[in-house]
């Protein structure tokens, strides 16, 4: 069954990795899927396409961090759509180093993507939703917005403080704006992955002895796949997850409970 059919799925960073599993799950629920990022989306339009789904690329650079960006591409995006019913903000990047050396660039650019960008996603859609969407929408429909933390939300993690930083703080938001905006059909809930064989964790992956240690901690023993959190992100966007607001659900092969 397609759930999503007729429905519009935004999806940021959806050129590869977990962003791009997730589009293609959300395509083979049926779903109009609007994929964004810097990088070419060819691929995973194609993937989608074939899954069922109808993908829309933009290119854009997510790591300008303001809310005119933010409020231009979601006006875009409803300009062709007429609607988005949920938005993930999966977009993010990491910098490595010692806390002592960490740069002045690095940080900004870290907290811009992974954070302020979100955030000011979050708010430029609700607006629309709250303005317009709810009001040409049925009576029980939801807007959902499901924000990729990290197991860094919970945790320091070693050499790379902004990200740590930025991922405490979306788990943050995500919890003040299921607060204020539940009342108002926005469901607003996290996904924090664990390790995920991705590009940003290719350097943990290379490094033999991180790796040995990761290994040794996850009850799975092994690293995670990006489709093993593509299905929890369908679930919270889906009808069957109405009751969940502000929730931090880690996919971590059981990391945490160690």
């Amino acid at each position: 069954m397609a759930r999503f059919k007729n429905k519009v799925v935004v999806v940021t960073g959806a050129s590869r990795g977990i962003g791009q599993a997730i589009a293609v799950a959300f395509a083979r629920e049926g779903a109009t899927v609007v994929g964004v990022a810097r990088s070419s989306l060819t691929e995973t339009g194609s993937k989608a396409k074939k899954a069922g789904g109808e993908f829309t690329a933009i290119n854009t650079d997510l790591g300008k961090g303001t809310q005119r960006e933010a409020a231009n591409l979601v006006a875009a995006i409803l300009k062709q759509t007429g609607r988005i019913d949920a938005l993930v903000n999966n977009a993010g990047i990491i910098r490595r180093a010692p806390a002592v050396d960490f740069s002045e660039t690095d940080w900004n650019e870290v907290l811009r993507t992974n954070l302020t960008t979100p955030f000011f996603l979050c708010q430029a859609v609700a607006k629309w939703w709250l303005n317009t969407g709810r009001k040409k929408s049925p009576t029980d429909a939801r807007l959902k917005i499901v924000n990729i933390a990290s197991l860094l939300s919970f945790q320091g993690g070693i050499l790379v403080p902004a990200y740590t930083a930025s991922k405490h703080g979306l788990a943050g938001i995500t919890r003040a704006l299921a607060n204020e905006w539940a009342k108002e059909h926005i469901n607003v809930n996290a996904i924090a992955p664990g390790y995920i064989a991705t590009e940003n964790t290719r350097a943990l992956r290379e490094d033999t002895k991180r790796n040995q240690a990761i290994m040794e901690r996850i009850p799975e023993s092994r690293w995670g796949k990006p489709e093993d959190i593509a299905g929890a992100c369908v679930f919270l966007a889906s009808g069957d997850a109405d009751y969940f607001n502000g929730a931090v659900i880690n996919i971590d092969g059981g990391w945490l409970g160690r």
